[in-house]
């Protein structure tokens, strides 16, 4: 089968296209931006890729094209296709028809922690011998790619609440089927298609009502909108989890600095035994948690994830170390939602203690554009002694306005030379320098090393 993908150098649609090329599919693509590393990686794997959305690349008659959500109507490709006969379809249908079909799917859905958690689950199946699928959304230390088709019967999917394409507003998850599904957190995102939380817990909803009867729901019974998503209905056995023992039978005590760090599992009074790895804070403490008790209906008894978790690598651009300079640190860290930013700097403030933390945001993600989550961004810099906020030209507000109401110690600069001259200057060693997007921030971790070792 010839597969032509719309959006291919997207992390979703890049894996879906790699998990195609290991199914034994023809594959091509074409993206607006077709540049590395994507464009290699898929180059890597025999994917011819087109540059741009010229109608004429459906003169190579494909089989099937399958239509990224980046794309819309009035796109001059979208409109050929559509006056075309080919078929086409969406990614998140694709990937249930063709490679779900049959297998034991673990989905990993919320508003934060999808691909560590994903990651780990991942990785735990892994270690104890099970080769499973798995598509996320990042890319695991463990593994070193987005994506693999995997010889057992087990398919783990970082399962986006995000809307399916410009023919199918559903959520991604929708079209999963999971028989083990995750539900970390609900908080309002995506403001760009959801005008609020209760049009999330609809498609959450909808999530519930695809887990059969056999399968479970590991839950976090700290969140009061899930608890909510979870009384309009629900028909599976439902295992809770929280980073303390009031509102989940498996818990953790902290060990140490109590940075997330070391950790004892817990379910009810019987202690599983202790994590210790290079993750912080309190919500990996929770992604763990998720991971393990998902496993164990997977099969994976408690010591097998907790041998695995000792030994997971972590996640690209989750609190990844860029370099360390001069006795100052550089870390890269995808966080792009208020709630995020604030566990991120709780983790790292418990790990460094007294030490300085200089905050670097890219305001990048629709719904930070749109500049919905201003109000609680404000609270959440705040564990920052430092705090440098970029301007892009497609943030639609003014940003330099927070940083006033932040205090003094925030700054704002359009141009990311600058911003990397100015925090040269500023930085000292025994700093933390925690830069945060959800994009490239134009190669400012590079940057900012190469301006200090200068």
């Amino acid at each position: 089968m010839h597969i032509h993908i719309l959006g291919i150098c997207g992390t979703f649609m890049g894996g879906i296209a790699a998990l195609a090329r290991a199914a034994g599919h023809r594959v091509t693509g074409s993206d607006q931006n077709v540049y590395p590393p994507m464009s290699d990686q898929l180059q890597a794997l025999g994917i011819e890729l087109i540059q741009g959305y010229d109608p004429e690349q459906l003169k190579l008659r494909p089989d099937v094209v399958v239509v990224g959500n980046v794309m819309s109507r009035g796109n001059a490709l979208v409109e050929a296709l559509l006056n075309s006969d080919i078929p086409y379809t969406s990614g998140p249908e694709w990937l249930s028809r063709y490679v779900l079909a049959g297998r034991h799917v673990l989905a990993v859905a919320g508003t934060h922690g999808k691909t560590t958690t994903t990651s780990m689950l991942t990785w735990i199946l892994e270690h104890s011998g099970r080769k499973p699928g798995f598509l996320v959304g990042g890319v695991p230390s463990n593994f070193n790619v987005t994506a693999r088709l995997g010889e057992g019967t087990h398919f783990v999917v970082e399962a986006d609440e995000y809307d399916t394409a410009f023919f199918d507003k559903r959520a991604k998850f929708v079209h999963y089927r999971p028989r083990t599904a995750i539900l970390n957190n609900l908080e309002h995102d995506h403001a760009d298609i959801y005008p609020d939380v209760a049009a999330i817990q609809k498609q959450f909803h909808l999530l519930l009502r695809m887990v059969p009867s056999a399968g479970r729901l590991v839950v976090n019974g700290a969140e009061k909108h899930l608890r909510e998503v979870i009384d309009m209905g629900c028909w599976t056995p439902v295992v809770k989890f929280s980073a303390d023992a009031q509102h989940g039978e498996w818990y953790a005590d902290l060990l140490g600095a109590a940075d997330g760090s070391s950790f004892i599992v817990k379910q009810g009074d019987k202690s599983w035994g202790e994590v210790h790895w290079n993750m912080l804070g309190q919500h990996n403490v929770e992604n763990a948690l998720a991971s393990i008790i998902a496993a164990e209906h997977a099969g994976v008894s408690v010591a097998e994830s907790i041998a695995a978790l000792n030994a997971f690598g972590g996640v690209k651009r989750r609190m990844e170390v860029r370099g360390v300079v001069n006795g100052i640190t550089v870390y890269d860290d995808f966080a792009h939602h208020p709630t995020a930013i604030t566990t991120t700097m709780q983790g790292l403030r418990r790990k460094v203690g007294s030490a300085r933390i200089l905050a670097v945001l890219e305001p990048r993600s629709n719904t930070m554009k749109l500049g919905t989550h201003r109000e609680p961004l404000k609270q959440s810099l705040n564990g920052a002694e430092q705090v440098w906020l970029y301007q892009g030209p497609d943030v639609k507000w003014d940003v330099a306005s927070l940083a006033k109401e932040i205090g003094p110690h925030a700054r704002v600069h359009t141009d990311i030379e600058t911003m990397v001259n100015d925090l040269a200057a500023e930085a000292k060693s025994g700093d933390q320098v925690l830069i945060m997007s959800n994009g490239g921030f134009g190669g400012i971790h590079g940057k900012l090393l190469a301006k200090l070792k200068g």
